[in-house]
């Protein structure tokens, strides 16, 4: 078999251990949902300018959990999985094994962007459905497909490359949180950020990939302004990831 047609085999074993799973499976599209439901019930009742564009917090909150599912998706399912894989024995198996270790991983990373894309259609068509957010179409469509392209594969090059300082399992959690959490609020995922938002909070939170991936679906989902910059700095972020993961990334169980 051709390496393609590996990947794409794993990808299927990956995908059905997933919807075998109904508990996992459950929580992983409902847990975007429950989040929007709650911040909007909370904030949504009120409007945000962004720029010179007047948002209902209700259809923000649309694109900014639409942007945390593929955060989740990508980022913590990859982080947290791989880590318990390393852990288990299972990576050092499968570097014994006639599978391509490229093959295995690119099967990972593709169920995973395939999960994000489910979840922004079913965030999008509840927001749709129940806070009147917008659907994309033209040329708004094609930006924020390449976003969603580009930030998936980034995502989940980067983690890859954090389960290079995550020592075991029981500390996969912890870390993956300890980075999502500081900066969804840094990027405006859970707060948004208006025109009086402090500077030193916009200049910290343009420095990482999620300020930036945000950004794009939110300029897709809300019709804010897109900007091709916001892509790069992504793709940039996931570059630097994929090279950290190719470096230092390690099949063998971490001892000590």
């Amino acid at each position: 078999m051709t390496a393609l047609a590996l990947t794409v085999s794993q990808a299927r074993y990956v995908n059905k251990a997933f919807w075998r799973n109904p508990a996992r499976a459950f929580f992983t599209f409902a847990f975007p949902l429950m989040f929007l439901v709650i911040f909007t019930s909370l904030l949504g009742n009120g409007t945000v300018h962004i720029g010179s564009i007047q948002v209902k917090l209700s259809t923000y909150y649309v694109a900014a959990m639409a942007a945390f599912a593929v955060i989740q998706a990508c980022y913590s399912n990859i982080a947290i999985g791989i880590s318990a894989q390393r852990d288990a024995g299972i990576l050092k198996r499968i570097d014994g094994s006639p599978l391509p270790k490229a093959a295995f991983m690119a099967s990972r990373i593709l169920h995973s962007v395939g999960i994000a894309v489910l979840l922004v259609a079913l965030t999008d068509a509840f927001g749709r459905a129940f806070y009147g957010a917008r659907i994309p179409a033209g040329i708004p469509l094609l930006d924020f497909l390449s976003m969603l392209a580009v930030g998936s594969a980034a995502l989940c090059a980067l983690g890859l490359a954090v389960t290079v300082v995550i020592p075991n399992t029981d500390a996969s959690s912890p870390v993956v949180l300890g980075t999502v959490l500081p900066l969804g609020f840094l990027s405006g995922i859970f707060i948004p950020f208006g025109n009086s938002t402090p500077s030193w909070i916009i200049w910290v939170g343009r420095i990482f990939p999620i300020r930036h991936f945000a950004a794009g679906m939110m300029a897709g989902l809300v019709g804010t302004p897109f900007d091709w910059l916001d892509v790069l700095v992504v793709a940039a972020w996931g570059a630097a990831g994929l090279l950290i993961a190719l470096r230092y990334f390690s099949w063998e169980p971490h001892t000590g």
